[in-house]
Parts: structure tokens; sequence; C-alpha cells
């Protein structure tokens, strides 16, 4: 009968539905911490308070990635910098700290803020010193760029602290993968810091010291989140500090980040007009490129082109006024302009006919 095919159906409609469900449960649980045995939360203990000691090998590490780093600064090369990140021991008690504050272990928690501190007080009296010894007259892009931190940097520094503190609880991971994502985000702000204030530059010390601890900040927590979830650790009051001192930097940082994006959009419209417009500089212009410097009071445009005329100070005064008067903004304008030299064989004068034969006639043999 046709109820007969109809309690058939909904019995198999009802038998997939569980077994989905099921699926879905098993998914949940598979992500839902299991609490770790007693044993191997001492092991972690043991193994984060040794490398939160303030030892002959910290230190070694610590002044060596400083001078590594504070010279890849001054000489603007990112290769050098990188060498740095290789070495950088900093990732190590700043995990210790996580496990601490959520745990409550004092004694771990004031080894690890020792250490943090103390390395901290080295590297910046180390780069303070050498920028001191060197006296560089001006800073390359590499440090300017670790002046501005905006909430991107934030987003870095929580995803560095997830692979270091993923790498110590899971085995199989390289420890070297975490300390070099962690490097990156705390030992050349440090040295940028005590390069800056060696010359002087006390707006550069400021955004790098606030990038610093906004990388400090965003890597204790995101290894307090991976303590947490991998079942070493529970939720406890340390949490919560953490992330309120984390959302105090979201004032600074996000104005920062729009004012990075007003940047971004003023320097592509400034681009659009420059290369779509050239009434006050000319149509016989090739490869236009445009890059701006922020970091003055008045914003510097250096624009490098190609072209067959002279540009004169006059047309670069029109190309101010032109674009304060789009952009509503001053700014100076610097050309750079590489001259294009056109050869024809129109322009061949009366004394260059007897010229050499250079291609022959093929004769037949």
């Amino acid at each position: 009968m046709w109820y007969n095919r109809l309690f058939r159906r909904n019995v198999e409609c009802s038998g997939a539905t569980i077994e989905w469900w099921l699926w879905f449960v098993d998914c949940i649980q598979w992500f839902i911490p299991r609490p770790v045995t007693g044993r191997k939360t001492r092991r972690l203990y043991r193994q984060l308070l040794i490398e939160a000691s303030w030892r002959l090998n910290f230190i070694v590490l610590t002044v060596s990635s400083c001078m590594i780093a504070t010279f890849g600064l001054i000489s603007n090369s990112t290769a050098v910098i990188i060498g740095a990140m290789l070495v950088a021991p900093l990732m190590l008690p700043l995990r210790g700290l996580a496990f601490a504050a959520l745990e409550g272990e004092l004694n771990l928690f004031w080894r690890s803020l020792y250490s943090i501190t103390g390395a901290t007080l080295l590297a910046l009296s180390l780069s303070w010193m050498i920028g001191v010894i060197v006296g560089i007259p001006d800073f390359g892009s590499e440090v300017v760029a670790r002046t501005q931190p905006t909430l991107i940097d934030l987003g870095i520094a929580v995803a560095a602290g997830g692979i270091s503190g993923f790498a110590k609880v899971r085995r199989g991971i390289s420890d070297a993968l975490a300390g070099t994502a962690i490097a990156v985000a705390l030992m050349p702000p440090l040295c940028v810091v005590g390069l800056s204030l060696s010359q002087g530059y006390m707006n550069f010390a400021k955004g790098a010291f606030l990038l610093y601890l906004t990388n400090l900040l965003g890597i204790t927590l995101a290894c307090m989140v991976v303590y947490i979830v991998a079942g070493y650790a529970e939720i406890s009051l340390a949490l919560g500090w953490t992330i309120a001192l984390t959302l105090l930097l979201f004032a600074p940082l996000g104005a920062r980040f729009i004012k990075l994006v007003q940047q971004l959009r003023l320097q592509q419209d400034i681009t659009t007009q420059l290369t779509t417009n050239t009434v006050t500089v000319g149509q016989d212009v090739e490869n236009v490129r445009i890059r701006v410097d922020w970091t003055s009071l008045k914003p510097i445009i250096y624009v490098s082109m190609q072209a067959t005329k002279e540009i004169t100070p006059k047309q670069v005064i029109l190309v101010e006024q032109f674009l304060r008067k789009r952009t509503r903004q001053d700014f100076q304008v610097i050309f750079q302009v590489s001259p294009i030299q056109e050869v024809k064989s129109e322009d061949l004068q009366p004394g260059d006919l007897n010229l050499p034969t250079l291609i022959e006639t093929p004769t037949n043999n």
C-alpha cells in the first residue's frame, strides 16, 4: 500500500539524517580539547622553565640577533634582517610567560618576565650604541616600514604566536619555523627603537615601540589560546587581562590603518592623474612610476619617467598646483627624468654617406 512505501521512505530519510548528525558530532568533538595528563603538563612546564631562563646561551643569542638586525637595518638589507630572525630567542620566554599566566606558576612567570625585560633592555642599549657609533644620517625603507604599525601587524603577531604555541604542544613541528615567524615581529622593531633614539627621531621610536608592544601582546594572547585549546591550561583571569590590553591597542592601530588606507587611495589617485592627464607635463612621456614619501611634513612625490623633452621647473610648479587642486593637499613633486633619444635614418648627415657596406648582395657562383 502507499502508506507502507511512505513509512519505508521516512525510515530511510531518518537513517540518513542520523548518519549526518553523528558525523557532525564527531567533527565537533575532534575540535574540542581533550584534557591532557598531568605528566604531559609537568613535562611542558619543565621545558618552558628551562627555555625561559636567563642563561649564557640566551644572552649570546640575544646579542647576536640584535647586532645582525641592527646592521641589516643600517644597510637596508632584507637578507641580513632575515638572518637575525633565525637566531632570535625572544620566543622562548614568551611561551613560558603565556603558560605561567594561565596556570598561576609564579616561578615560571617571574623568570620569563625577567628574561623578556633583560633581552629588551639589552637589545635597546646595544642598538642605540651602534647607532651612536655609526652615526647614520638617514634611514632606509626597512626602518621606516617598522615605524607605522597597523592592525595588519597585530594579525601577523597573532598568527606568529599561534604557530609558536602549536609547535610547542605538537610533535613533529620544528621550533625553527615558529622562531623565524616570531623573530620577524620582535627583534627588528626593538633595534629600530634603539637606532631612532640614537639619532633623536622620537616619532620613529614611538612607532617602532608600539609595534613591539603590539607583537608582544599578540603573540602572548595567541599562545594562551593554543594552550587552552590543546588542553594544557584552563581559561583564567590572565586571558581576560591579555585580551583587554590587546584591545587597548586597537585605537592607535586602527587610526594608523585608516590613515594607511587613505594614503594608498590618495597615491592611486595621484598616479591616475599623472599618468592619464599629461597637460602639465606633455604627451611625450613613457614608463611613469610614482613613489610617495609620507614621512615628511610635506609629502614628497617622486615621479620617475622617460621623456623626449626636457622637464622645466615651471612644469613642476604646474603639476604641484594641479595636484593641490585635485587632492586639496600640498605636495612637493620631484621629477626623475631619463631622456629618450630617437635615431632615424632620415637624420643621416651628408658627411656620413661614405659608410661601410654592412649587408652584402649575394652573388651567383
